[in-house]
């Protein structure tokens, strides 16, 4: 502060207009009209002084203010004081020849010798560099050839509003913006590589040709032309149609920028003009395009903007643009800085099609950006590939378990005749299907991608979570031939149909899985990718779709209660009531979705109830997000109203859909309705909750009931079975013996529960639980685990391959006595393999004719006479 003495203080505005002295004396030729205060508001005063040089041939603002200004006009010849090497020019005496950079120092100390040197310092701010070298950059104006895109302007924005955009702020906003400020375009590059310009002028500058064609440069030139590189084309002069005297005319250095050449595909990759018209013209608009945000800029604008010049119309007609994807830093993805996964690497771990949905499901399709994470690719596999793969796997392993257990093999039941199902299930994802279908083809027409995924995220964890999971035991036949394949040809239709819908974003995945399906299916495509486009060919039912979609809400209701309480679901419980005002809805809860919520909860019954008063009471509150920007001031006022709502209000508002207060009419999603459980009297939290979503509630009485406890530990069993079977890596389709042992001092605990639940337990396992004691000598033990504590019992589970059990009198019989042949009989048929001999005895009608034993007479065994096939058919037949 004591370096200098205020004089005076004002503000920057009045110096406008201002004359000064110029630090260097090199342009005092300009005095008239440079060297002068000017104003504009791209100097701020956070960046430095607020003071800056203006230099029109070394910035966009620059250029622009001293047009504004009248210092230069716009198309005269440009003060450039640095050369393409980044030295100055002769034109500034002191520095001429020196790269700008190394010249800072000396440039201080001459405006210091001049005593014009107020402060020198450096400071850190912004400045360009290249990305390849790391060097720094300067803004240079340089000579150049313009599309005149300002003549285009309005022509430009109407074009605009011809096109769809996805999504459609791009196009109303930035490329709008983009197009209303549109500068002309400089389409020349000073480089070697690139389309030559096809321009000859004279030496004068006087004569200027543009090249249309081939044809035309060798009519001109008489110049055989078979390449249009630089190097072959350069050496080409047109004589001057001035006469001799005049010259030749010499093409321009300047070849095109790469962004001409990209904005011209429309029609220069078909070679239009020249040929394929016809083709050109009955396709022009193209249908669609897609990019990256950054080509608002780039290829959008010219394609439009060349487009517009040429033919008056836009380039294309729909257009998807895409945001960019980063890496997982949110920095630009860089080779340097290797930030990013290899592509290749991602694809090796996970597959293409793993990678593709996860872009097209990210905010990147909606032209937003996305941090890429390969977990996010994995995520994919987990959440989307691996339930898609195991429904399909489900099918298959099922569809050849008839063959194994001797049934004609599978073959789909047209769709025609599933429709008419009467399994609410098999209607439901009939209808789920075309609903996909539908809404897949909707989004598509609409060029919407991101939301594609999501839906099919939803179908597939209904398919396997609702579909598969509820009727396992029909898929795997446990309810008869007939009502397996009815299940099964139902859950191959949609398979394949959900395949063909999704093959153009998973094309390998579905194309997998297509080459098996299709191997049942006469007449069938060889490829899904020739296969036509799924349509809706089935009816949707909607109020189904929505029962089912309420039950899930129901079960996930009750689940989270159980959590609660810490009651798992192995816990059966006695009683759940859903309290619902649609009568039809609770109709089907209470019908034929019935047997699929007892069973998936574990309750013993299901009561429906439609007062809504009866187990709740009803509360209002406003929904602040939707009614703040609405009503304003007038917020306070309403808000108090809806808060003192009756009960009986609320069920009038719920069942009109609307409500005026204070004369603002109010909508269902104006207003949060909220159910409070009314616990009865006589019972405690502890006995009876409830959870609620929506309009429905969910009430479970948790108390503990004697007359259960068998059905919980049963359920224990099958629990611990089915993880002995997973632990020895048995495939569901694989055929075992189950054996039950108890380790108790008494047993007949453990034996009345067996007892009572056995049509449970043989229901849940596919066949019965056996007694320890009737493991056949010869039967092959494949597992075996001893279990304690489980509601204060202890036993031992063994698995074993089904083993033959022989009625040792009908053989002995069947040789008149002799023991010796009866022996060698059993032996022969223990020797067989047991599919083998199955098969067998299916073909002959539960007979076989035995006659390849040495010495022996030929019989014919009969099954359940002579042999059973397995521990269980001997016992079923023993306890009729």
């Amino acid at each position: 502060g004591d370096t200098y003495e205020v004089l005076d203080k004002f503000s920057g505005a009045s110096l406008v207009g201002t004359k000064y002295v110029p630090l260097f004396d090199y342009f005092t030729e300009y005095s008239d009209v440079a060297f002068r205060v000017v104003a504009d508001d791209f100097v701020t005063p956070h960046g430095g002084t607020g003071v800056v040089h203006t230099a029109p041939a070394f910035g966009e603002d620059d250029y622009r203010v001293c047009i504004e200004n009248q210092i230069i006009t716009k198309g005269e010849n440009l003060i450039v004081a640095v050369d393409d090497d980044g030295c100055f020019t002769g034109k500034i005496t002191d520095f001429s020849g020196r790269y700008i950079k190394d010249a800072d120092k000396d440039i201080v100390q001459a405006v210091k010798d001049k005593g014009r040197l107020v402060k020198s310092g450096s400071f850190t701010h912004t400045y360009p560099f290249c990305w390849r070298s790391d060097t720094p950059l300067i803004y240079r104006a340089v000579p150049s050839w313009f599309v005149a895109v300002e003549k285009l302007k309005d022509q430009l924005l109407e074009n605009n509003k011809q096109t769809y955009w996805v999504p459609d702020f791009v196009k109303e906003k930035r490329f709008h913006n983009w197009l209303e400020n549109a500068r002309d375009w400089a389409v020349s590059r000073s480089r070697f590589w690139g389309t030559p310009l096809p321009v000859w002028i004279s030496e004068d500058g006087e004569e200027t040709v543009v090249m249309d064609s081939i044809d035309k440069l060798e009519k001109l030139s008489g110049v055989k032309v078979t390449d249009l590189h630089r190097h072959n084309i350069d050496h080409i002069t047109i004589p001057s149609s001035r006469g001799p005297s005049f010259g030749v005319l010499r093409r321009v250095e300047d070849v095109f920028d790469c962004w001409f050449e990209s904005g011209s595909m429309p029609y220069a990759y078909i070679h239009y003009p020249f040929e394929n018209a016809e083709l050109f013209e009955n396709n022009f608009p193209g249908h669609f395009v897609a990019e990256g945000l950054d080509q608002t800029r780039g290829w959008f604008y010219t394609l439009m903007v060349l487009s517009t010049a040429l033919f008056g119309k836009p380039a294309f007609r729909n257009l998807i643009c895409n945001g960019l994807v980063l890496a997982e830093d949110g920095k630009k993805m860089s080779k340097r800085l290797k930030n990013y996964p290899s592509p290749m690497e991602v694809i090796d771990d996970y597959g293409a099609d793993a990678l593709r949905l996860y872009i097209i499901n990210s905010p990147v399709v909606r032209a937003e950006p996305l941090r890429f994470k390969k977990d996010g690719v994995y995520g994919v596999v987990k959440d989307v590939f691996l339930p898609w793969y195991n429904a399909y796997r489900f099918l298959v392993q099922n569809a050849k378990r008839l063959e194994t257990e001797g049934f004609p093999p599978f073959i789909p039941i047209d769709q025609i005749t599933l429709q008419k199902s009467s399994n609410v299930l098999d209607q439901w994802i009939n209808s789920a299907t075309q609903s996909l279908v539908h809404f897949v083809r909707q989004e598509m027409d609409g060029y919407r991608l991101y939301t594609v995924v999501p839906s099919l995220l939803k179908f597939l964890d209904n398919l396997t979570n609702i579909y598969v999971r509820f009727n396992r035991k029909r898929l795997k036949g446990r309810t008869g031939e007939e009502d397996c394949r009815t299940a099964l040809s139902t859950l191959y239709h949609v398979l394949l149909t959900s395949c063909k819908a999704m093959s153009p974003f998973t094309p390998f995945f579905t194309e997998v899985l297509y080459q098996n399906l299709r191997k049942v299916c006469n007449g069938s495509e060889e490829s899904i990718h020739f296969c036509s486009f799924p349509q809706e060919d089935g009816k949707r039912v909607e109020r189904i779709e929505q029962s089912v979609s309420r039950m899930m809400t129901i079960i996930d209701l009750a689940r989270n209660i159980r959590e609660r309480h810490n009651k798992p679901l192995k816990t059966p419980l006695r009683e759940m009531v859903v309290v619902h005002p649609d009568t039809e809805f609770l109709g089907d809860i209470a019908g034929k979705l019935k047997e699929y919520v007892l069973e998936e909860l574990n309750v013993k019954s299901v009561v429906p109830c439609n007062d809504l008063l009866k187990y709740s009471s009803l509360r209002a509150d406003p929904d602040f997000s939707v009614l703040g920007k609405q009503l304003g001031k007038s917020m306070g006022i309403v808000a108090k109203e809806i808060k003192a709502m009756s009960q009986e209000n609320i069920l009038a508002f719920e069942k009109a859909g609307e409500f005026t207060v204070a004369t603002h009419c109010l909508k269902l999603t104006d207003i949060k309705i909220i159910r409070d459980f009314k616990r009865p009297n006589n019972m405690t939290g502890e006995e009876i909750d409830a959870a609620g979503d929506g309009d429905v509630l969910v009430i479970l009485d948790l108390r503990p009931d004697e007359s259960l406890f068998e059905a919980g530990v049963a359920r224990e069993i099958v629990n611990r079975i089915q993880k002995l079977r997973k632990k020895i890596s048995l495939e569901p389709t694989d055929m075992v013996e189950v054996y039950f042992k108890s380790l108790d001092a008494d047993n007949s605990i453990s034996q009345q529960i067996l007892n009572s639940q056995e049509l449970y337990i043989r229901d849940a396992l596919g066949s019965s639980l056996l007694p320890s004691s009737m493991i056949p000598s010869h039967a092959v033990i494949i597992g075996e685990e001893r279990f304690h504590g489980i509601s204060n019992l202890a036993f031992v589970i063994t698995l074993a391959r089904p083993a033959l059990v022989f009625n040792s009198d009908a053989i002995l019989a069947l040789y008149a006595g002799n023991t010796k042949f009866a022996q060698g009989l059993q032996t022969y048929l223990l020797s067989r393999d047991h599919h083998n001999l199955r098969s067998e005895f299916q073909c002959g009608n539960g007979k076989i004719k035995v006659d390849c034993i040495e010495s022996q007479p030929a019989v014919d065994v009969v099954l359940g006479e002579h042999v059973f096939l397995t521990v269980g058919d001997y016992l079923s037949t023993e306890t009729r």
